[in-house]
């Protein structure tokens, strides 16, 4: 069994405190008016050079999402979006009916020579529950659900790969539900939703739900936040 999956069993213990608080959702909106404009799709990224490579991953709210990934060394860019469904130019209010079979995504562009693709996915993995089938906090529906869209095939073998060694290193009680697909037509979310956290650090959902996990991930991943 290699180190990343041997070290799940206490990192899941210090980041499971969080996941009981409520993901974003309608509710949690700022009061802007015509929020709803929708973007252009985007196809799925490979990157502009040999060190660069984009994934996109989703893990309950995507503002949580973006504002860790935000502070992981290599990351070069991270923009909140909506990947995986069945309709064309989704709207944030239509992917939270849970009709649309869309899940709220972040896609990131890193540099590999500066973050290993393994290193991403251990982030991914302890800083949500990938064992929550649709659902994570309070929030439910497909829009919230655990999955990693990956671009090649490098990183479709290694999600596999460590997908499988952490569930039989019993690292959690119940087996990781992540989806592992292919990247799908990518629908960069509203202005709004872009660099959340950092723009609203000072809003309750921020300070309650998002700060908290911003904290975990810091002191974990101690070595690997961006200076």
């Amino acid at each position: 069994m290699n180190t990343l999956a041997k070290n799940f069993k206490i990192a899941v213990t210090t980041v499971s405190a969080i996941f009981f608080m409520s993901a974003c959702g309608q509710n949690n909106q700022p009061a802007v008016k015509n929020m709803e404009t929708k973007k252009e799709s985007v196809k799925p990224a490979t990157g502009s050079g040999a060190d660069i490579d984009t994934v996109t991953l989703g893990a309950g709210c995507f503002w949580c999402v973006e504002a860790v990934f935000q502070r992981l060394e290599g990351v070069l860019t991270v923009e909140s979006g909506y990947s995986g469904g069945s309709i064309k130019n989704p709207s944030y209010r239509e992917v939270c009916s849970g009709t649309t079979g869309h899940a709220e995504v972040a896609r990131i562009t890193y540099d590999k020579s500066k973050l290993k693709f393994d290193e991403l996915l251990e982030v991914f993995w302890k800083t949500h529950d990938p064992t929550t089938l649709n659902y994570q906090g309070n929030d439910h529906g497909t829009q919230y659900r655990s999955v990693i869209f990956y671009h090649n095939e490098e990183q479709k073998n290694l999600a596999e790969k460590y997908k499988k060694e952490i569930n039989a290193s019993g690292a959690y009680p119940n087996p990781i539900v992540t989806e592992i697909s292919p990247a799908k037509e990518f629908y960069k979310a509203e202005d709004y939703h872009q660099n959340y956290y950092n723009q609203n650090g000072s809003e309750g959902y921020c300070q309650y739900v998002i700060q908290p996990k911003v904290e975990k991930f810091e002191k974990i991943f101690k070595n690997k936040v961006k200076k």
